[in-house]
């Protein structure tokens, strides 16, 4: 694991380091003005084979306070008398911890003091030993809410950092599994780690994930949604460019087809690079279910979410002026619902589309207990409350509520949101242009796609540029004894992933 720690203040700029020298005293003054004022950093004092002063400074709630216990203070006090020449000797003879690292300077000790890590000082000796034995309260692996699966693992990635590598390494038991980590954030010093396997991913993705990350220079770094808009290839895009997911099973299948995980400390959201349509609309439970099950629910996936782009705009293009495209009965049945409504078409729609978007915006930021009751209920008392009185009609409040549940249907919630943004547009060139207006936004969409990349991987592929051995895992799921090979943005070295003759019919025997 290599990593990279910034050595900037909160003004960028470096500051001259205080070496430790051999008297404890000045020892602690310089690390007390390197910490400041803080009021929640503890130092004790004691003494070592009761004749060597030391200092033991922690921050209480971020240490191990029974490992100190018992794997430094209790050895150190316990030794007998001893001569304490450097910390080296203390080192290797007197503390069983595992983890201990020596600094020379007080703000290297500051900096680990900051991350949890306990360290002493000792009288007569230059430099201090810090331990590596932080520890803080954190979050039990639980199911993701967002992504949830009928089939398949329940755990899902926690804000600890250490958390999230050990269940990708429980899940990919590989020595070619690889962490690079780098430090990002000139005063949250937030870990960042890159996490690929070797020989699978293109040594050229993760040279350039490695680069983009490096080039990062921010005050903070809290969440996942700061690298990816800082990193990302076409930030003006409403459509996403990188992949996150809290489950883990998601994040390990990504590694094995040659991507890249980016894992942030204190988010339970990883970044999974490059990210293509295909698999923005891929479920984790597709390939727990058998293939036939996978694939036409797939096949609905894409439809709805292309029913949930159009379908307003074909609405408003086909009343304002295309008749003679409706069916008599349906188009009587239409102008009867509308006779009183006081307002065109397009105004209704645009109404009701943006109600419906202030509805679900306030169930999400709710309390839970209510905001799924908010959503529902403020949905269907609004609707018939506005069909009641006259000001939308009844069609109007059917075709919006079918968009919106139609969206549900995208398993990430990025490109789902994309899609609303768009449906807007769309609306109005419906409503201006007619059904030659939604041609022109379809087209211009389309278009925007083509010219899309993720990490110099095109997001249509493999439909543009089309490559037929990879259309087995987009709008369909074939037999997994079909999918022989990764897709193109895997490394050249490995690309096949299953033996040939997998396939149970084929085999003599009933299958044995």
């Amino acid at each position: 694991m290599q990593t990279r720690f910034s050595a900037s203040d909160g003004n960028n700029e470096s500051k001259d380091r205080t070496a430790l020298v051999a008297e404890l005293d000045v020892n602690v003054k310089a690390l007390k003005e390197a910490l400041g004022e803080a009021d929640d950093i503890s130092f004790r004092s004691f003494l070592i084979g009761g004749t060597v002063r030391a200092e033991l400074i922690y921050i209480p709630g971020m240490s191990d306070r029974q490992e100190i216990d018992n794997s430094i203070l209790r050895p150190l006090m316990e030794a007998g008398d001893i001569a304490v020449n450097d910390l080296q000797a203390v080192k290797l003879n007197l503390l069983p911890v595992i983890s201990v690292d020596e600094f020379a300077s007080a703000e290297e000790c500051a900096a680990q003091l900051i991350k949890g890590n306990p360290m002493i000082l000792v009288d007569g000796c230059t430099g201090a030993l810090v331990f590596g034995i932080a520890q803080w309260d954190k979050r039990n692996v639980e199911e993701p809410q967002t992504e949830t699966a009928l089939r398949g693992p329940r755990e899902g990635f926690t804000e600890s950092i250490t958390t999230n590598l050990s269940q990708l390494r429980r899940k990919i038991q590989s020595v070619k599994l690889k962490v690079k980590s780098l430090t990002l954030g000139r005063y949250t010093g937030t870990e960042v780690c890159i996490v690929y396997i070797d020989g699978l991913a293109k040594p050229s993705l993760i040279h350039e994930v490695q680069s983009r990350l490096e080039r990062i220079d921010i005050d903070s770094v809290l969440e996942t949604g700061y690298i990816e808009e800082l990193t990302e290839d076409h930030p003006y895009s409403p459509f996403p460019q990188q992949q996150f997911t809290e489950r883990v099973d998601i994040a390990a299948a990504s590694l094995l087809e040659g991507r890249v995980v980016l894992l942030v400390d204190g988010t339970p959201d990883v970044l999974i690079v490059p990210a293509t349509l295909a698999t923005l609309l891929q479920a984790s439970d597709d390939y727990y279910n058998r293939a036939i099950y996978s694939s036409s629910l797939r096949f609905l996936r894409y439809w709805t979410l292309l029913i949930s782009m159009v379908l307003p705009a074909v609405y408003v293009a086909i009343l304002n002026f295309h008749h003679e495209m409706v069916p008599g009965k349906l188009l009587v049945s239409i102008a009867s619902a509308r006779e009183e409504i006081p307002f065109p078409t397009f105004v209704e729609v645009m109404m009701m589309q943006l109600a419906f978007e202030v509805l679900r915006e306030a169930g999400l930021r709710l309390p839970r207990q209510i905001g799924s009751a908010v959503t529902i209920v403020g949905a269907l008392v609004v609707g018939e409350a506005a069909v009641s009185a006259g000001l939308v009609s009844a069609p109007i409040v059917i075709i919006i509520a079918f968009t919106g549940i139609a969206g549900f249907t995208a398993p990430h919630y990025s490109l789902e949101f994309a899609i609303r943004l768009l449906r807007l547009p769309l609306i109005v060139l419906g409503g201006t242009l007619g059904m030659l207006g939604v041609m022109f936004g379809i087209i211009a969409i389309a278009t925007h796609l083509c010219m899309l990349r993720s990490y110099g991987v095109p997001f249509l592929s493999p439909f543009a540029p089309f490559t037929p051995n990879e259309i087995k895992d987009t709008i369909i799921r074939a037999h997994l004894w079909k999918m022989l090979r990764r897709p193109g943005f895997t490394s050249l070295k490995n690309r096949h992933r299953l033996a040939r003759g997998q396939n149970p019919g084929s085999r003599r025997g009933g299958g044995k």
